[in-house]
Formats: structure tokens, sequence, C-alpha cells
């Protein structure tokens, strides 16, 4: 039997770590849910999950469970509860490095009946790396991808480690739309029908290229090509009354942009440009407006390196319904625009509070946006306060 007094000491080591083990859990479930603030009340921030590395893109499977990339090569399956599953096997080897790896993921159309799903990411080649686009059909059990088959690839495939674009968006007519940085040091050719860099591409689900795009036929064009001088955009949607394909991009120091996009037009990279060049300032191009170019519907100054878009269209916050929500990297916040039509009319900025890089911005079959938290490798749900 022990003594008075070291049972004592026992008994109050014990009462101090479970006090220790209770305030502990508490804090765990401070981090996991926090309440900021915003124009349509309080809104819970919720950890779905996390330990995830630079996860770059989201997808919903129709049984609740999520398809997640991660930037160095890897892809997973989290539940709703928040467990990552292990890397799936049979994802291509991909160029991490910079702002390269492994980028967006989408679930085919037809998913249900094909298992078939569509990723982009920065494809290794002989001389250097190429954004390119594949699709595999998904074993989500066996946790592996099989009959992987790359569908497009960028025709330029030059050095460097930054603008590889990517989001991948299919059309109400089952079409593939790809978006593709010009590469940072390559921006001539955002203006160039020869090249894909700096585009945004229109193809079917095999790759072929469907017989009405706007450059189809016409000599020394990518066909391919939907649109062109684009920069690096990184979030693009379809509007869901509409239809319509936007997208938005980066700008160097300031001249983010949000442009409708349109067959056949000019997005003006670098020839028109709200931006500055790096270090100097200095002007780009001829200025901020010509005729013949496309201008932005909206645009940001300083930048705010937007990632991820969606158009708003739950329940779950009915005073969002119609907005256009769009993650920011360098601004560390989630940025919602309300719209008349193709005109914004005013920006509400979010979770400024939470200092995070907002990679991703979906909505989930529940009606709530979902996020992925760069900088602390989560996912993160918004919920009603």
């Amino acid at each position: 039997m022990l003594p008075i007094r070291r049972l004592l000491v026992v008994s109050a080591s014990v009462s101090s770590f479970v006090a220790f083990v209770g305030l502990a859990a508490n804090f765990h479930a401070a981090l996991a849910q926090e309440t900021v603030r915003s124009e349509a009340g309080a809104v819970k921030v919720v950890e779905v999950a996390r330990g995830l590395e630079i996860p770059w893109s989201l997808a919903f499977l129709p049984d609740g469970r999520m398809l997640v990339t991660e930037r160095p090569g890897r892809m997973r399956i989290v539940s709703p509860d928040g467990k990552l599953s292990a890397p799936l096997k049979n994802v291509p080897e991909v160029q991490a490095g910079g702002q390269g790896g492994l980028l967006d993921v989408v679930l085919s159309p037809r998913f249900a009946d094909d298992r078939t799903i569509f990723f982009s990411y920065a494809e290794p080649t002989r001389r250097a790396a190429r954004t390119a686009v594949a699709r595999a059909e998904l074993d989500v059990e066996g946790l592996s991808l099989s009959a992987v088959k790359v569908i497009f690839a960028q025709n330029d495939d030059p050095s460097g480690r930054n603008h590889w674009g990517s989001r991948l968006v299919f059309d109400r007519d089952g079409l593939l739309y790809v978006t593709l940085g010009e590469r940072f040091s390559y921006r001539d050719k955002a203006q160039e029908l020869d090249s894909h860099l700096g585009k945004i591409v229109r193809i079917r689900p095999d790759g072929s290229v469907p017989p009405d795009n706007p450059f189809v036929g016409k000599a020394g064009a990518q066909p391919e090509i939907w649109s062109y001088g684009h920069r690096n955009v990184q979030g693009a949607a379809l509007h869901p009354e509409t239809g319509v394909l936007w997208a938005h991009e980066h700008g160097p120091q300031g001249g983010d942009e949000v442009n409708v996009i349109k067959p056949g037009r000019n997005y003006g990279w670098p020839v028109i440009t709200y931006g500055r060049n790096y270090g100097t300032g200095t002007k780009i191009g001829e200025g901020t407006e010509r005729a013949d170019i496309e201008p932005p519907v909206h645009y940001w100054i300083p930048s705010i390196a937007p990632s991820g878009m969606v158009f708003y269209t739950g329940d779950a916050f009915p005073a969002w319904k119609g907005s256009l929500f769009v993650g920011a990297l360098r601004a560390q916040l989630l940025t919602r625009l309300e719209l008349d039509g193709t005109r914004v009319t005013r920006e509400e900025r979010l979770l400024t509070e939470l200092g995070k890089r907002i990679r991703d911005v979906r909505q989930g079959p529940d009606g709530k946006l979902y996020l992925l938290d760069e900088s602390d490798g989560r996912i993160l749900r918004l919920d009603p306060g």
C-alpha cells in the first residue's frame, strides 16, 4: 500500500493530467471550428480534414466522399468525417516544383456509368515539362487508377517552374475546357495562335477537336484554342444560368482579372493589362484597353492572386445565392462578388481573420462551400452561424 502522502501526489498528478487532456481537447476543438463575420451573419469555419500536402483541387464523388489532388503528385480519397486514404496508385509522374505538379481534377459528366475522371498536371518531357490532361478510370475501393491516357498536352514544353494554369470545366454539351498558363517567361506566346501557351482550349473527352472551335481550319492556328491572350488562369466555372464559361487569371503587380470567355476572343496579355512589371513597376504593353480586346468584368489592384472559383447556387446561405466566390493566395482570403448579369456590382472579403491561402473553392452536395486551405493542408467547410 502506498503512503498517504504519495497517494495524494499521484492523485494530484492524475487530476492535472486529466485537466491537461481536457484543455488540449478544447484547444483542438477551437482550432477545428471558428466563427467569422460576414454580411450574411456569422459563419462557422469547420475543419473537415487535415494532413494534406499543398492540396490543389477537390471533386465530390456521388457518395459524398471527396477526391483531392496534392501538388507534389498524390491523389487521395477523403471521407466526410475527414479520414484520408492512402495515395491512389498509378497516378502519372509529375514535374513537382515551383507552381507545377498535380493540379485540377474533375469527374466525367457520366461518372456514374463510366467511373472516369480527368486531371491536369505538369508533365515531364525530354526537354522540360508542359501542362497535360489525362483521363482514367477510378477504382474508389481499390484506391487506384486504370486505363490512364493523356488526351491533351501543350505543344510547347519550355523550361521554368511557373504558370501552368490549369482548371478543367465541362460544359453542358460534355465538352472540356482546359485553362493554360503562358509559363511566365514566354508571355508573348499568349498572343500567338500557333502555341498553346496562354490559352483556353476546348476539346472532346477523348481529346479530339470539336468542329465548331473558332480556329479550326485557320492556317497557323492550333485548332483546340477557344480563347487567347491569357496569363495564368487558375479559376474557371460555368455560369449556372447562361452556361457560359467564366474565368479569372493572375496579373503581375496588380491586374488580376475576371473574364467572361467568348470563342475566338483575345483577352489582352501582355498587350493590354492593368498590371505592372515586377520590381520596376513599369508599364506593360499598350495600356489598359483596346477596341479589339475583351475587357475584364472585374480586376484587382493590388493583386490578390486568385485561385479556384465557383458560382454559389445552394440554399445554406440564401443571401449568397448567385454570387461568384474566388479564393485568394497572396491576399489570404475568400472574396464574394455580387453580380448583375455580367457586371460585378460589389465585393465582400471573407475569412480575413484566418490568414490562409485558399487554393480551391467548391460547392458541396449539401449546398455548403468547401475550401482547400493550402497553408495548413486542410479541407474547410462554411456553415451558417
